[in-house]
């Protein structure tokens, strides 16, 4: 099997490469724009391509004629997609009809990763049949994507997440465990809102229900994500009790405080049956996730 992913060099696709690489079954390209930050070079073969240029997605993709495509890049900063619609629309839209009119040609399956932030958070926790109604340009562009997607006569299936975490060599992004870990062992006070609901989802797990989706040949929507809905202060509250640091200095807060440029859903969350019951998908815990975390933190440490 050839599959090939886009945004290689962001966390999940670094996940998926290891993953994929790991098994030894299957013959990877990894692309993402620029050079490659992977630090294990060996097992797959690594093409830069902007996925926002349609000439470059329409000629790597046939050169290399996959039979999957997993499009992991895309625009993910909330407020920067409010502020920068353009530039979001170019790499969150447009960018995903380019991949869907390659597949098109080569007879390509598409796996595409989407959000939680397609829903309004006013029904949550959703299944795969919610209803969406953006409340952000994010989410909007992430809807319009889907919506090429399933449109499309190709074969196709989309892999909604939530809220990733995780960490890797080089990572250009921090997480909340990474900023409540940090912020505490420097003993800063912490304001943090307890009335927004996530599934928190570990980056190794969504590698593996996007390489489960894809080694199924399974069709449709998937919820991959955390089976756990908690909000931000219970997960730092979670990652101050793990690291054994002060939760005092943890304040208790609602969004209402703060002025962010984009409207944020309220309570969303996955509910992941179809996933377990048709992949086998079987997620970590947040705890499970902060351990696994700690012992990736603690081999690099020791680079």
């Amino acid at each position: 099997m050839r599959i090939l992913i886009t945004g290689s060099n962001g966390l999940l696709g670094q996940k998926l490469v290891h993953l994929i690489t790991s098994k030894g079954e299957h013959e990877l390209i990894a692309t993402a724009r620029g050079e490659n930050r992977l630090s294990k070079t060996d097992g797959y073969t690594y093409a830069s391509m902007d996925i926002t240029n349609r000439e470059e997605v329409l000629s790597t993709i046939k050169q290399y004629n996959p039979d999957y495509v997993i499009n992991t890049a895309a625009m993910t900063n909330v407020d920067q997609c409010e502020d920068e619609q353009e530039a979001c629309d170019k790499l969150n839209v447009e960018a995903v009809q380019h991949l869907v009119d390659a597949c098109k040609e080569t007879k390509t399956f598409l796996l595409h990763v989407s959000t939680d932030f397609i829903f309004d958070g006013t029904e949550g926790p959703y299944d795969e049949n919610g209803t969406p109604n953006p409340v952000s340009y994010y989410g909007l562009s992430k809807l319009k994507a889907e919506e090429i997607v399933e449109q499309s006569d190709i074969e196709w299936a989309i892999a909604r997440t939530i809220l990733v975490y995780g960490i890797t060599e080089g990572m250009s992004r921090s997480n909340i465990i990474l900023w409540v870990k940090n912020s505490l062992e420097e003993g800063k006070e912490l304001n943090i809102v307890d009335d927004q609901w996530r599934s928190p989802t570990l980056a190794e797990d969504l590698a593996q229900g996007c390489y489960l989706i894809v080694t199924k040949h399974a069709k449709g929507v998937y919820n991959i994500s955390g089976g756990e809905v908690l909000t931000p202060y219970q997960m730092a509250m979670k990652t101050a009790e793990f690291f054994n640091l002060d939760k005092s200095l943890i304040n208790k807060t609602d969004g209402s405080k703060f002025q962010q440029r984009a409207k944020r859903p309220s309570r969303t969350g996955f509910i992941i049956d179809k996933a377990k019951n048709d992949l086998g998908y079987n997620p970590h815990s947040f705890e499970q996730g902060i351990e696994l975390m700690m012992q990736q933190m603690e081999v690099m440490a020791q680079k």
